[in-house]
């Protein structure tokens, strides 16, 4: 009796989750504050699973309201896939057009039954979407662009929300039209955002997922990982060999190519490329990063999913996002607010004065990047951003173990304990943090030469990875030291392929980039180098003409006369 009640009550839940859900019953779902989002045809209420999800929230509030199978395929294990199917409350028909999630401004209406007549009344809505200075609330529902405001003219154009700082200034036109510049740019090199045009984008990218699974690309080379071992142990005997004989400087040089090297790993153990099993790659990984490096992986992790899954996009990307230091947009000018930070990004006295000479700090800065990481990492561990419950409650008292022994070991074994006199201790210091500064180098050099612009719901993963992100060429004998990071647009499409395969993925992915028509951007690291150096001395001169513009507004009273409109 009590087997047939059960049989029952799961098979009237399975049907619950068979159900048709309409696109209007789904907006009000998510303007009543839920977390819904589309995999593979199915509806995922994962309010329940937000504040287990080991990658942070910030990444599924990137996806609400969106079609996330692309996003979700690449960064999760099949385990994982398998689990959210227990959030499934509903399927859609057909194709799904994109919302823009609430966390990117999108504005949803409440759903009353009374507004639904039938099932599919708005699923061809265009999506809903945030204002902005440059386009105003009307989308294009061929291309999904926020469309110009026709009634905005140069002197005028200023945010159509009233400001809530009062020392708001207007800001010269010439901002806006860069926006509209880039994106047009961009429209003309890629491929159309139309939906037949990004449906065949996807499926193809979809098919080469499944030949680099069937040509073995996936399986890790643990032979590489027994190299890569040989070469961490030699750098890490020569440091301490160096620091017995007193040679402190080459000491704290050869530390610092360990620290350099290991990242690579820890980088491929994040994305559980090693044994793509979560707990023993995040293990592996919080080793290396904790208590060989003082560095959070959980950090780490949170920052790097979302940056992933909206790459280069100034507002929401923290990898793009290092005010008052580097601005790679215009749009930085503006005081925009990080919806990762959640706090605006001043373009105040600090900003202006150092992002004139941008082009010229990168590399001095760069040298400084570790310390960054330490209050980054600090900051995750002690202000409760790591998950505290789920599969990854136990990771961050493993991380805050990791740091007490990293501290031990460095701060007072090393630093403390094996150098006699404060002159050497900062020498040690400095060399081995700045010797790491070739990675900053190549983690900003993927992205910060590649496009920010906004193309909006309808872009593709596959397209917006390829558009955002590129790779560097160089040498086979060369791959030890760019650690597989010079291989990103391949990573961003796939993050999980172990990265000594990367460069054999490469020939397909090249096929596969000039099958869709995507440009497959890739230069030497010298012209990559000099593409980045090129952007930040593009902003860098805006900051000055937006200077000289703001100081003829205060002599001029040129926007006056203006007013805010609702």
């Amino acid at each position: 009796m009590t087997e047939s009640k059960n049989s029952a009550v799961s098979a009237a839940l399975e049907d619950r989750k068979q159900r048709i859900i309409s696109r209007r019953e789904i907006e009000g779902m998510i303007a009543d504050g839920r977390h819904i989002i589309i995999f593979d045809g199915r509806v995922l209420k994962v309010d329940a699973w937000i504040k287990f999800h080991p990658g942070g929230d910030k990444s599924i509030k990137h996806m609400v309201g969106r079609d996330a199978t692309d996003e979700i395929n690449a960064l999760h294990s099949n385990e994982a896939r398998q689990r959210m199917l227990s959030f499934q409350i509903g399927r859609i028909e057909g194709r799904w057009t994109n919302f823009l999630p609430p966390i990117q401004g999108g504005k949803f209406r409440p759903y009353n039954k009374e507004d639904c007549t039938t099932a599919s009344d708005s699923s061809s809505e265009p999506s809903t979407r945030a204002s902005t200075p440059v386009f105003d609330d009307a989308v294009d529902e061929k291309t999904g662009l926020r469309r110009r405001n026709s009634s905005s003219t140069a002197a005028s154009s200023v945010s159509s929300t009233p400001p809530a700082d009062k020392n708001f200034e207007p800001r010269p036109f010439f901002l806006d039209a860069r926006t509209q510049q880039e994106i047009v740019l961009d429209l003309a090199k890629y491929p159309p955002l139309d939906p037949a045009c990004q449906d065949n984008i996807v499926k193809k990218y979809r098919a080469l997922n499944e030949r680099i699974r069937a040509e073995g690309l996936y399986d890790c080379n643990y032979f590489a990982y027994f190299i890569e071992c040989c070469r961490y142990t030699l750098f890490a005997t020569l440091s301490y060999l160096f620091l017995r004989w007193g040679w402190y400087g080459t000491s704290g040089f050869f530390l610092g190519c360990f620290w350099h090297q290991l990242v690579f790993t820890a980088h491929d153990a994040g994305h559980m490329g090693i044994t793509h099993h979560f707990h023993v790659d995040t293990v592996i990984g919080i080793i290396i990063a904790d208590y060989l490096g003082g560095l959070s992986l959980g950090w780490w992790k949170r920052n790097h999913n979302v940056h992933h899954i909206v790459t280069n996009a100034p507002e929401h990307d923290p990898d793009i996002e290092h005010m008052p230091f580097f601005a790679i947009s215009h749009r930085f000018l503006t005081n925009l607010r990080s919806t990762y930070y959640d706090r605006v990004m001043k373009f105040d006295a600090a900003a202006q004065f150092l992002l004139k000479f941008q082009n010229y700090l990168y590399y001095p800065i760069l040298l400084f990047g570790r310390f960054n990481l330490y209050r980054l990492s600090w900051e995750y561990l002690l202000l409760g951003q790591a998950p505290k419950k789920g599969p990854a409650w136990w990771h961050r008292w493993f991380e805050l173990a990791g740091q007490v022994f990293f501290w031990t070991w460095f701060g007072y074994g090393v630093l403390y304990r094996s150098i006699p006199d404060w002159g050497n201790r900062i020498l040690f210091l400095l060399i081995s943090h700045m010797v790491t500064a070739p990675l900053h180098v190549q983690i900003t050099l993927s992205h910060f030469a590649m496009s920010t612009a906004d193309l909006g719901v309808n872009e593709s993963f596959p397209q917006k990875m390829l558009r955002t992100t590129m790779d560097v060429d160089c040498p086979t004998w060369l791959d030890f030291f760019h650690g597989g990071l010079q291989f990103q647009a391949i990573h961003h499409l796939y993050p999980r392929i172990p990265r000594h395969n990367l460069r054999r993925t490469q020939k397909l992915v090249m096929e596969f980039c000039r099958e869709v028509n995507i440009p497959y951007a890739i230069f030497s690291f010298y012209d990559g180098n000099k593409e980045v150096i090129s952007k930040l001395g593009d902003v860098a001169k805006q900051v000055r003409i937006f200077e000289e513009c703001r100081k003829a507004c205060a002599e001029q009273g040129i926007f006056s006369d203006h007013h805010h409109h609702d």
